[in-house]
């Protein structure tokens, strides 16, 4: 079948609220990283014939640190082309200077990466206009400076004046990141995150997740930060809190697995509104392709299956294009062939996206008898 007529199918079938089984059968055949399938005869999702990478994006920066962004209609159509059905749409809150002349805050050691709206203007203006039916968008609030928490209710009251009922996200929001040390970026503090009330309570009242970076810590001190996504989760028990990339980092690539885990289960068991999210290919090259990873990360979703989401944290500079989002979005979904199927359905097929938006999406059943290899 043609694409165009694929995209028209697809199109109908969103407007007249056809089931979201037959949205997944219909997808584009485009590439093996996405998309496209066969049509399932009974209706279900067919493990065996139908690809394993993920259908939400829940961390996609629509925006770079600096220089030019991929066009949102082009990003838009990275998405359709590969299966994505559902994507967060990110800024990227702390920008370089318009006079770094840099795109990524790695190559420019000592110049001061600080918050900033200007990114979540830009998609929000993108997406009033555009609207894409291929998939749909949920945008993301980035600017919030965790250190100067004062300053975050004015914004939130800013972007509902300029943009009434568009922001339905927030973060991806710093509250450590050590690859930013180099660029003036300090963790915040207990008393910074006490202070985060107003801000959270907003939040909470309108049922936004919040997604957080916070490192657990580094080679040398793997758990230094912990404490502080501690302090956030005790105080804002009640508040949708994403953790990102579950704490890891290229700073913390050797951490022991069994020990990682562990530290996941406590706060999964202690605070029910917490998520993690698994975007990131640093989680798939330095902790589940390791001897014995993916059985053991496998292991861990499958008895936490509620409460993982799926994300490729692909950042759209101008340098990349189709090729290297389906190459994330591939890494990132290799621990999905190593899932059971609840846990495949609620992850992978976006389950447990929907249901932290709060929205009515059918995500269709997974058939019964595939068999999964965890040693992939």
């Amino acid at each position: 079948m043609a694409t165009g007529v694929l995209i028209d199918t697809l199109r109908i079938t969103r407007r007249l609220g056809i089931a979201g089984a037959v949205l997944t059968a219909v997808a584009v055949v485009a590439s093996p990283a996405g998309a496209g399938s066969a049509v399932a005869e009974s209706g279900c999702f067919d493990r065996a014939r139908e690809p394993y990478t993920s259908q939400v994006d829940s961390h996609l920066h629509f925006r770079p640190f600096g220089g030019q962004a991929i066009p949102f209609e082009e990003l838009t159509g990275y998405l359709h082309k590969s299966g994505v059905r559902h994507a967060s749409m990110f800024g990227i809150g702390q920008m370089l200077p318009v006079s770094s002349g840099c795109t990524y805050y790695l190559d420019c050691p000592g110049t001061p990466v600080v918050p900033s709206m200007k990114n979540d203007f830009v998609n929000a203006e993108n997406y009033v206009a555009d609207k894409s039916e291929d998939a749909e968008l949920t945008v993301s609030m980035t600017f919030m400076d965790l250190n100067r928490p004062e300053t975050i209710p004015s914004g939130i009251a800013l972007y509902d004046k300029e943009f009434p009922g568009v922001f339905r996200w927030a973060g991806e929001v710093n509250l450590v990141k050590q690859a930013l040390f180099p660029n003036r970026h300090q963790p915040s503090t207990t008393e910074n995150i006490k202070n985060w009330a107003p801000m959270m309570k907003v939040l909470r009242d309108r049922g936004i997740p919040i997604t957080i970076h916070s490192d657990l810590g580094s080679d040398k001190e793997p758990t230094k930060y912990l404490h502080l996504m501690e302090e956030t989760l005790r105080l804002y028990p009640r508040n949708k809190v994403v953790w990102a990339h579950m704490g890891l980092s290229k700073e913390l690539t050797t951490m022991d697995s069994d020990r990682h885990i562990g530290i996941m289960k406590k706060l999964l068991d202690e605070h029910p509104n917490l998520m993690v999210d698994l975007s990131w290919r640093v989680l798939e090259d330095n902790y589940f392709s390791k001897p014995g990873g993916r059985e053991k990360y496998a292991a861990f979703l499958d008895r936490y299956p509620t409460r993982a989401i799926p994300g490729t944290d692909f950042v759209a500079s101008r340098n990349k294009d189709y090729q290297v989002y389906e190459q994330e979005l591939e890494a990132t979904s290799r621990i999905n062939k190593a899932l059971n199927d609840e846990a495949f359905r609620d992850i992978a097929l976006g389950a447990n996206y929907y249901r932290l938006l709060g929205v009515k999406e059918s995500v269709p059943k997974v058939c019964t008898g595939h068999r999964v290899d965890r040693a992939l």
